[in-house]
């Protein structure tokens, strides 16, 4: 019986990238049908190729990997997602969590056997969660003053971009309000997470990762190759 499994690598560090395929291969022998370091070229391949598995690293250089995720989940209903990031903020964790993938992996605490582990996992038809995501998943319904349950999901992507430095003006244009209801929105957020200030309240959105997420950006033009 053939246990082996096809998978699709998208990782933007050649060295990383390397090193998952290998590790893949042995001492499994699961196939790497494809590899990229793009997310727009991830879409595309995964779509035309199938595979069991897309192993995902979240910070790719032309778009977020979450928007990756979001597309290949909704087109290929068998296809699990495992995601490999350094980033273990709290904003992350909660994205990841909401992104409906199967499994996460924090790069900076965990090793190549850590890997076949979730591997095996998903191929049992299980998920894997790093312990660093269980930490801070019970952290932040343990936490009173969770961003989670005190901000909508409009002000949480506000948040990203006042995050980015970006004026009620800037805020006002990308999502399509007005000045004075991207302003509102701000106050809110300021009184919500009991923050005096614009500056504080950027240096919050940093520290928690909301930079790091592109919560409003665009979905780009991909080939239609799952159809």
């Amino acid at each position: 019986m053939d246990l082996s499994v096809r998978i699709v690598v998208v990782e933007d560090h050649l060295m990383f990238r390397d090193l998952i395929r290998k590790s893949c291969r042995i001492p499994f022998g699961h196939e790497v049908v494809g590899e990229t370091d793009s997310g727009v070229a991830a879409i595309e391949m995964i779509l035309r190729l199938k595979p069991d598995i897309a192993i995902l690293d979240l910070s790719l250089s032309d778009m977020d990997g979450f928007l990756v995720a979001d597309r290949v989940l909704k087109s290929l209903r068998g296809l699990k997602v495992l995601v490999l990031s350094s980033h273990c903020d709290d904003y992350t964790m909660f994205c990841v969590e909401k992104s409906g993938v199967h499994g996460f992996i924090d790069k900076n605490t965990n090793t190549v056997e850590t890997l076949q582990e979730a591997l095996v996992a998903l191929q049992a038809g299980r998920i894997y969660f790093s312990p660093a995501f269980k930490a801070a998943k019970l952290a932040r319904r343990a936490d009173p003053m969770s961003f989670t349950k005190i901000l909508s999901d409009r002000e949480r992507a506000v948040l990203s971009l006042i995050g980015h430095g970006m004026s009620d003006d800037e805020i006002g244009a990308l999502l399509d309000v007005s000045n004075r209801t991207a302003q509102t929105h701000r106050s809110r957020i300021l009184r919500k997470l009991e923050i005096k200030g614009t500056p504080k309240l950027i240096a919050f959105a940093v520290a928690h990762g909301f930079t790091r997420v592109h919560s409003e950006r665009k979905m780009p033009a991909i080939a239609a190759a799952g159809r």
